[in-house]
């Protein structure tokens, strides 16, 4: 007989182990999902694992995915660790791309290049402003700040909707609900020639740095960690947890911005309805497999990117359906969840009574 028996403290090996384990069922599910649905599973894994890493382009169509997903899951690291629940990445993402992308539409075909940095900063601001109704709510009227920051998401989309769909639609584009296309100045600086990977891989990779140093060798990150392991002795130390919630929330929804701004800057090049991408909410996912750890964001943002170009080939090469990816993403996370029960317990085999 199998038992759950408590551990006299948590495993340092398991905490690093769950979410390979997460990702080993998550790849057997799938070999039982694709064999259910009459797809060859060895065919069907290699277009999530392998085709996405297979040539040069590939790779960098995945830093491309990836992108984004690194630096919303940073931000989202820091509330989490923080005891604060932004559920509302993806809104914190529409809006700054829309503040971004009404700086680029105000650039001309004379503009210099010099404008890229300001459509960025809008971003940001775009995204901090979203997050910080979410922190306001919470501070003054002590409201969810799950459900606030969730419902936000939808505000958020519907006012993108307004705009390319009114204002902002290009008349000129045969009445299609989608501005001009940023003006060459607008865009975002690419890396390599023949390549969509553009300089925010670089910001994300200063941004694991940076977020590095800043949880783990700075007093603030400490006061940020402690507030949300243990906000009585944080009160007890002096730490201010109005100081962290409007932090953690700022963080967040100005990283999540700056992805949103990267993006319609970037590989959209102009706003569309189609700029939610989900992001925001596989982000989270991404956070805690990576186990709130910059370094181990990284990772785990690579492997959410591979599910999300994943999806795309199965629908074009094996005639799945998108949503697969989803589910991927689902299982995923509810794996890890199943695994990390191994953090706190041991499994023990009981020999039952004859």
């Amino acid at each position: 007989m199998l038992r759950l028996e408590a551990r006299p403290e948590p495993s340092r090996a398991w905490g690093l182990g769950s979410p390979l384990l997460a990702l080993v069922v998550t790849v057997v599910l799938g070999v039982v999902l694709f064999s259910a649905l009459g797809k060859d599973p060895v065919r069907a894994l290699g277009v999530f694992f392998w085709e996405p890493i297979r040539t040069p382009y590939a790779l960098g169509e995945l830093m491309v995915k990836a992108t984004p997903l690194l630096i919303i899951a940073l931000g989202l690291a820091v509330c989490f660790r923080s005891n604060v629940w932004n559920i509302g990445a993806e809104g914190q993402f529409v809006i700054g791309a829309l503040a971004a992308g009404g700086v680029a539409l105000l650039a001309g075909k004379d503009t210099g290049g010099w404008i890229v940095l300001p459509i960025l900063v809008a971003g940001v601001l775009g995204g901090m402003v979203w997050a910080g109704i979410t922190a306001l709510l919470r501070d003054r009227f002590n409201a969810n700040e799950i459900l606030v920051s969730l419902m936000l998401v939808y505000v958020a989309i519907q006012l993108l909707n307004y705009m390319v769909y009114g204002p902002w639609k290009d008349p000129a584009n045969y009445n299609f609900p989608q501005t001009k296309t940023f003006e060459a100045a607008t865009r975002v600086p690419r890396l390599f020639e023949g390549s969509r990977v553009s300089i925010g891989l670089l910001m994300a990779l200063a941004g694991v740095a940076a977020m590095w140093v800043f949880l783990f060798r700075t007093r603030a990150g400490f006061a940020q960690q402690v507030g949300g392991l243990a906000p009585a002795a944080a009160r007890y130390a002096g730490f201010s947890s109005r100081r962290a919630l409007w932090v953690a929330l700022l963080v967040s929804g100005g990283a999540a911005g700056l992805a949103g701004g990267l993006e319609v800057a970037g590989p959209i090049g102009q706003l569309t309805p189609y700029v939610p991408a989900g992001y925001g909410f596989a982000a989270i996912i991404v956070a805690f497999v990576g186990r709130l750890h910059p370094v181990g964001i990284v990772f785990s943002a690579i492997l959410m990117s591979m599910f999300y170009i994943g999806g795309e080939l199965a629908q074009s090469r094996l005639g799945l359906s998108k949503s697969l990816t989803g589910v991927f993403q689902g299982l995923l996370l509810f794996n890890l969840l199943a695994c990390d029960t191994l953090i706190n317990y041991r499994i023990r085999l009981f020999k039952g009574a004859r």
